[in-house]
């Protein structure tokens, strides 16, 4: 149960003008979720409203022990709110053999989040309720309370959610988008059978809200924004991107992590960053192949090696991180006395990373977060796509936008990406006019969204959301 006394006292803290309006922050589990709304919880606060982060006690502290490029301490307006999970009485059998545990503790939120959320509206005037798609069927109670409304964030790409939502409604759309869908893999080879179980839970408990918030801008995806809005006929709101896009600059003592250092020595746009998210962990032999690979490709890279995080547990404290016997033998040492690379074997400040005048180029699994990321920062990407949305993601990065390559086609995703392919790409991507091409483009893209968030079309998407959700 929520402490009704925190509650007013929260409330307190806050001018008397928007004090009356509460927003409660549902997000989903897991990093590439909590992250994002967390920063849009950022975003909220400086227009000073109470905003309330709903997660576990371990996913809470996660969300801040692996904040990039802002300072929680900024925005105390922002509370977290530790739930605890209801009984298991309160999803069928049936449901719990079909999901899984992880799924399954999920849905016994639902229970904690409705008493919540029945104190914050009792509190103030009209509370506003903003969850993560894959948290629709626990915030579902919110519809029938008063002086409430709900609101989802998608923390994919536009292009992918408009994908999904064609399916939905069988919708035709205009050529060339028509054909460039079409082509896109089915989600049964994307998404595991419990995870579209899960997706079509909270696909049916949408269906009286499918008002979104998007991570994304028109400057990116202003097209398939508004033929999203056409396929559910209702507003969409672009505010995104979420995270800072200025990184500020900091003595080299106030910057905590040790890749700074070595960073700060090279060149410009002569390192690649590699990473592949929170939720991947590649086998020895493939760590062995893009080790060979990233080494005979005689560029620089920082190669964040650790394993995906555990769903549901402590990735604090008990994260999996690479260990030295992953590498081919040697590798290590040889990279090190050469200076030719950085390997990071936990979290890495990645927003920061990619922020930094040194990068180059960025293989990644293209995540949302990740993609949308790189943009900001004006890095163009090696597309290594693992799962989940990612192959979308991917065939917007290299075919619509044009700022990326592909390392592996989603085709071929089953086979070992060999040493030699993996040096081809980056030596493609960092040292080759095609690549530089790549660079220049997504540099342009970059400049476009960093306007658009300080004063231009994102800006306006948000004060016009604020504006609505305070009337």
């Amino acid at each position: 149960m929520a402490d009704l006394f925190d509650l007013k006292k929260h409330n307190q803290m806050n001018n008397e003008e928007t004090s009356q309006i509460a927003i409660v922050i549902v997000p989903y589990l897991e990093q590439g979720h909590l992250n994002p709304l967390l920063n849009l919880s950022r975003i909220i606060s400086s227009y000073k409203l109470p905003v309330f982060f709903l997660g576990t006690s371990t996913s809470n502290r996660q969300a801040k022990f692996r904040l990039s490029g802002w300072n929680i301490l900024d925005f105390p307006t922002i509370r977290f709110h530790d739930l605890v999970p209801g009984s298991c009485s309160s999803v069928s059998a049936s449901v719990m053999e079909k999901l899984g545990s992880f799924f399954t503790s999920i849905l016994l939120l639902r229970e904690p989040i409705r008493e919540f959320l029945q104190e914050v509206s009792s509190t103030y005037r009209r509370t506003v309720v903003i969850n993560d798609t894959g948290m629709s069927w626990v915030v579902q109670d919110a519809v029938s309370m008063p002086n409430t409304e709900c609101y989802c964030f998608h923390t994919i790409s536009a292009f992918t959610a408009l994908s999904f939502a064609c399916e939905a409604t069988k919708k035709r759309l205009p050529s060339p988008v028509s054909e460039i869908i079409a082509e896109l893999p089915p989600k049964e080879n994307t998404f595991d059978s419990e995870t579209i179980e899960y997706i079509m839970m909270q696909r049916e408990s949408r269906d009286f809200y499918s008002v979104g918030l998007h991570n994304s801008c028109k400057e990116i995806e202003g097209v398939f924004i508004e033929l999203l809005e056409e396929q559910r006929e209702n507003k969409q709101w672009a505010i995104g991107p979420v995270y800072p896009v200025e990184i500020s600059k900091r003595k080299s003592s106030e910057l905590t992590h040790e890749c700074f250092s070595w960073l700060d020595k090279q060149y410009l746009n002569s390192v690649i960053y590699v990473s592949f998210g929170s939720t991947t962990t590649l086998s020895k032999e493939q760590i062995n192949e893009l080790a060979f690979g990233l080494e005979q490709s005689e560029q620089k890279f920082i190669w964040v090696l650790r394993g995906a995080d555990k769903k549901g547990g402590d990735n604090i404290e008990n994260v999996e991180r690479g260990s030295n016997s992953d590498l081919p033998d040697g590798f290590e040492e040889r990279i090190k006395g050469k200076g030719v690379g950085f390997i990071e074997k936990n979290w890495a400040p990645q927003l920061e990373i990619l922020a930094h005048g040194s990068i180059g180029g960025f293989m990644s699994h293209c995540g949302w977060n990740s993609c949308i990321e790189s943009i900001s920062m004006g890095v163009p990407m090696a597309a290594w796509p693992i799962h989940s949305d990612q192959p979308r993601n991917t065939v917007l990065i290299t075919k619509v936008l044009k700022i990326g390559i592909i390392v592996r086609d989603w085709e071929n995703r089953y086979e070992l990406v060999s040493a030699a392919k993996v040096k081809n790409a980056v030596r493609f991507l960092m040292d080759s006019a095609e690549g530089e091409e790549l660079r220049r483009r997504v540099t342009e893209l970059s400049s476009s969204v960093k306007k658009s968030v300080t004063n231009g079309a994102s800006r306006k998407e948000m004060d016009s959301f604020v504006a609505h959700i305070t009337r």
